[in-house]
């Protein structure tokens, strides 16, 4: 492991500061960071500790909106009443992540920026990976790249975003507050990672010593009552997704009036699927009306070989999952 030195700030201005420095980065939870530390893959010269001074409130406001704060461990947002009630497929998600060890030490900000699982980058033995060494290259395009990205790759890099609990905050409209040493700002979440494009290696548009403080959900309303999130993996627990849809509804009648809808693994950050949303909007409740909206789903999609399945199981993954949702399964 390469040394560095552990800095325990006593609040998050002076977090902030220290984060401004060259070779410095942010630990909180740690389940992602301290792997990366063992694995030689990230070689921070200061290492800053957020545990104790980053809010981890869960609040609810009075016009239905959720507040996570930065530092709340997804084990206590999944189990907490008022998420479960009106926001069910935030809780659904968080509970399809990780191992409960995992969650109960993990926060919902460090979710958000966890490095993906390209085994290319997590292996420091491959030497080309343009995300961990820029200009390098990139193994998996003509390696294996079963489980890398057919959506917002580039020729430098198809390395997909891991995180589950974006893939539903991004159907969610949901946004990050961020603060630096003079200012602050919100970003919506679907516009907070970045596409690899020719900088595979900036993953979000956070600047440095900038952190996220919350994460702000609008109020669900209607939509929390058709919800679904569903997750297709080779096993059955603690495994990352092949494929997953995040589905929410506003239903009136035997109609959609609105869907609200992401997929993950299968695109280079969580990939809103507006192009389908579009699609559902007025349609009946029936399967063949989401198999219809379900193709749009893999426009733009490009594949790799080894990944060209998702091209259909995406489309299945998202008709089976609004089935669900709709209650028509």
């Amino acid at each position: 492991m390469f040394p560095f030195t552990l800095e325990q700030p006593s609040d998050i201005p002076a977090a902030i500061q220290l984060g401004e420095a060259p070779a410095a980065e942010y630990i909180a939870g740690g389940t992602d960071m301290v792997q990366l530390l063992v694995d030689d893959i990230r070689r921070p010269e200061r290492l800053i500790a957020l545990g104790g001074i980053v809010d981890n409130r869960i609040e609810t406001a009075p016009d239905g909106s959720l507040r996570l704060g930065a530092g709340a461990r997804m084990s206590d947002v999944a189990d907490d009443p008022a998420v479960r009630a009106s926001f069910p497929l935030i809780a659904e998600t968080l509970l399809a992540s990780a191992s409960p060890q995992v969650r109960n030490m993990a926060t919902v900000g460090g979710n958000l920026l966890q490095r993906t699982r390209c085994p290319y980058f997590r292996d420091p033995g491959f030497r080309r990976c343009n995300k961990r060494s820029p200009g390098t290259g990139c193994e998996a395009m003509e390696g294996v790249n079963r489980t890398h990205a057919v959506l917002g790759g580039s020729d430098h890099c198809i390395a997909t975003h891991a995180s589950d609990v974006a893939v539903a905050l991004v159907a969610l409209n949901a946004s990050v507050h961020l603060r630096r040493r003079s200012s602050e700002r919100v970003v919506r979440l679907e516009d907070f990672h970045r596409l690899p494009e020719s900088t595979p290696h900036l993953e979000t548009v956070l600047e440095p010593g900038e952190l996220i403080v919350a994460i702000e959900v609008p109020p669900a309303g209607s939509f929390a009552q058709h919800s679904h999130y569903l997750k297709v993996r080779d096993r059955a627990s603690f495994e990352f997704a092949l494929v997953s849809a995040a589905v929410a509804l506003n239903t009136e009648g035997d109609r959609i009036r609105s869907a609200r809808i992401a997929m993950g693994g299968v695109g280079t950050k969580p990939w809103r699927m507006h192009a389908v949303e579009e699609a559902l909007a007025g349609s009946a409740l029936d399967s063949s009306a989401f198999r219809m909206a379900s193709e749009r789903s893999a426009g733009g999609a490009v594949s790799r070989g080894g990944n060209a399945f998702k091209l259909e199981l995406m489309k299945r993954t998202l008709t089976r999952a609004l089935e669900i949702a709709a209650g028509t399964a």
